[in-house]
């Protein structure tokens, strides 16, 4: 009887044990996205945070009533300074020191600040903002240090895997040339000297989507399988959210910035999708953001970066009624509107105790190889087989299209370099002829499957070659 108590207390210490130690592991935040018009009070939200423990969240603006309802909450939370005010940010340092003064400094500390996204993913900004980025974030910082908050809170932005030039085998993981000597050294070198970190927004669900045939579910679900080896250094992958992440993690280590911390800005996978979006449903997003949690949480960094805890805001908290764009982008949330659970998952250490990822027979044991496929900025190349193109609709008026062509150039993925400056189809510089070409590269990456040539009504397929001056548009990927 005495041994079998005193195992039973060595037992409770190794759990008190490992509950701390999770404790002190990776973190899990969501993002908090209001593109919708049946959410409940900004009041209400904050306590379902709190009911939840969720005590990281990061929102899109700086939106006064949600800033005042988090204050005294415990709650961290990040701002953006949106991509439309980057020009302003990155000239004029009193437009820096107002934004900061009225957005940031009245609120803190009561409104626990910790993180300025500065722009969102601008790199695939159809109105080239990239440029302005850094001047931007130095600006922003300089007006903290005005202020005396540039200890406490830290500034990045957030780009999307599209950065990468490369990004298979992880290994092999490169930012694209053109962005290099441009932006990133300069933007991680501004990191380092101010002991920030690389925001970064992951989604394997889109890999996934349009590789069924050599992605297998298990792999970007975390679920059980055999892993792949990355060619280049030998590491076993046996998740693609690692293999994602470890490819960012190399293209900063090629240009020397090893030291950069990595935050994951936005990751998630939709419960509901078109008929074409494959692997789009509640079961499957369940198992990535239940399995993600349990990842986070139970500690260890990814394969290339192994004592990296990371922290992992997730897509999102709400399902967003008004969002354009294909289904999915309307049911990335964790909670209805009315507060419900989309499906149960946990967000903490206690709340792992009792979850089971429960894999349906179809689902789970699949016997595809689980091969990730570069997911960088690629180049698109021209098909013979490719008989259909997709416009955009000039009727449906230039605010549409632009709201429109913003979705295809940002969350849509769309190869929207060639509409840029210079570039072979700026010209004519018009929102339809930039719309239709970011229409059809979406259309295209697609597989020009039904549905994906709509845009809310602001596009159709034609089944003539496009005219718009000299620019060819492209007909695969």
């Amino acid at each position: 009887m005495e041994l079998i108590s005193i195992f039973s207390f060595v037992s409770f210490l190794l759990l008190l044990i490992s509950v701390f130690t999770l404790a002190d592991s990776g973190s899990i935040g969501v993002n908090y996205g209001r593109v919708a018009n049946n959410l409940p009070s900004v009041s209400k939200v904050v306590e379902l945070l709190k009911s939840q423990g969720l005590n990281r969240v990061k929102v899109y603006d700086t939106d006064p009533a949600v800033l005042h309802a988090l204050s005294g909450s415990g709650v961290k939370v990040t701002v953006d300074l949106p991509n439309e005010q980057l020009f302003a940010a990155a000239k004029s340092t009193s437009f820096a020191n107002s934004w900061v003064q009225q957005n940031v400094a009245a609120y803190y500390p009561h409104t626990e600040i910790e993180a300025i996204a500065v722009g969102n993913e601008v790199f695939v900004d159809p109105h080239n903002t990239t440029k302005f980025l850094v001047p931007a974030m130095k600006n922003i910082h300089q007006a903290l240090v005005k202020f005396n908050l540039h200890s406490d809170i830290k500034i990045s932005s957030p780009i999307a895997l599209s950065a990468l030039q490369n990004s298979y085998p992880s290994s092999a993981g490169s930012f694209r040339p053109e962005l290099v000597e441009a932006v990133f050294k300069p933007m991680l070198d501004f990191l380092r000297q101010t002991g920030s970190f690389l925001m970064v927004n992951a989604y394997p669900f889109f890999a996934y989507e349009s590789n069924t045939d050599v992605i297998s579910l298990d792999y970007a679900l975390f679920r059980e399988n055999p892993g792949v080896v990355d060619s280049g250094n030998g590491l076993r992958y046996f998740s693609l959210f690692d293999a994602q992440i470890d490819a960012v993690f190399a293209a900063m280590s090629a240009l020397k910035y090893d030291d950069i911390r990595l935050v994951v800005t936005e990751t998630g996978w939709p419960s509901k999708g078109d008929e074409n979006e494959n692997g789009a449903s509640i079961q499957n997003a369940a198992a990535y953001n239940g399995n993600l949690v349990r990842r986070i949480l139970t500690g260890g960094g990814t394969p290339l970066r192994p004592k990296a805890d990371l922290t992992v805001y997730l897509f999102a908290l709400f399902n967003e009624n008004n969002k354009f764009g294909p289904t999915s982008e309307r049911n990335y949330g964790l909670f209805y509107p009315n507060e419900e659970k989309v499906y149960d998952i946990p967000f903490t250490v206690e709340g792992l105790k009792n979850y089971r990822d429960n894999p349906s027979p179809v689902a789970g044991n699949q016997q595809r190889t689980a091969a990730p496929v570069n997911s960088g900025g690629g180049s698109v190349s021209k098909s013979t087989t490719g008989k259909t193109w997709c416009v955009a609709n000039g009727e449906v008026g230039k605010e549409k299209l632009q709201a429109a062509l913003d979705y295809a150039c940002g969350e849509g993925g769309a190869d929207c370099h060639p509409i840029q400056p210079g570039s072979t189809c700026y010209d004519p510089n018009t929102i339809e002829a930039h719309a239709s070409y970011a229409f059809n590269s979406y259309y295209q990456m697609k597989g020009r499957q039904m549905g994906t040539c709509y845009f809310g009504g602001a596009a159709y397929v034609v089944t003539q070659p496009p005219k718009y001056g000299n620019c060819e548009f492209p007909t695969g990927y």
